[in-house]
C-alpha cells in the first residue's frame, strides 16, 4: 500500500493533519533541519525550525489536487468552529512558511509567506498547456 492510499484512508481531518506535520517533520530532520514543536496546540505555527543560527516558524498544510491538471492547491488560511459559525484568519505576521505535503504526489514544499497568496496557492508541478505560470 502507497504512502498516499495510507494518508487516504485516515479519513478525518485531524488525523490528516497530524499526519501532514509528521510527515514534514521527517522530511525537515532527514535534510538536517533542527525541528522543534511548540508546547502548546494553539500556536499559529505547527514548528520552528531552525536554519544558520536562525528560527522560522513553519506552518504545515495539506495540498490536495487542483482544479487545473498538473497542479495542487493548499489553503493558507487557518479555519476554526466557533459557537457563532467559523472564524478564518490569515498567517501575516505569524509564520515565515507553508510546509505543504501533497499527498497524491508525495512531495514537500516550503513556501515563503510572502509568495503565498491571501486565502490559497496554487503550486504547479507541470507546465500549463496554455503556457501560463
Amino acid at each position: 500500500m502507497s504512502r498516499y492510499e495510507q494518508y487516504d484512508r485516515l479519513g478525518e481531518p485531524q488525523k490528516r493533519g497530524q499526519a501532514t506535520e509528521a510527515i514534514v517533520k521527517a522530511e525537515l530532520i532527514a535534510r538536517d533541519v533542527s525541528v522543534l514543536t511548540p508546547a502548546y496546540d494553539n500556536e499559529p505555527y505547527d514548528l520552528a525550525i531552525e536554519i544558520d543560527g536562525a528560527f522560522y516558524r513553519v506552518q504545515a498544510k495539506t495540498a490536495f489536487e487542483a482544479t487545473t491538471d498538473g497542479a495542487v492547491r493548499f489553503r493558507t488560511r487557518s479555519v476554526r468552529t466557533k459557537g457563532s459559525g467559523y472564524e478564518r484568519e490569515g498567517y501575516d505576521g505569524k509564520i515565515d512558511y507553508f510546509a505543504v505535503y501533497a499527498p497524491t504526489r508525495e512531495e514537500t514544499y516550503l513556501v515563503p509567506i510572502e509568495e503565498a497568496g491571501e486565502t490559497q496557492m496554487t503550486i504547479r508541478y507541470r507546465p500549463a498547456g496554455n503556457g501560463n505560470t
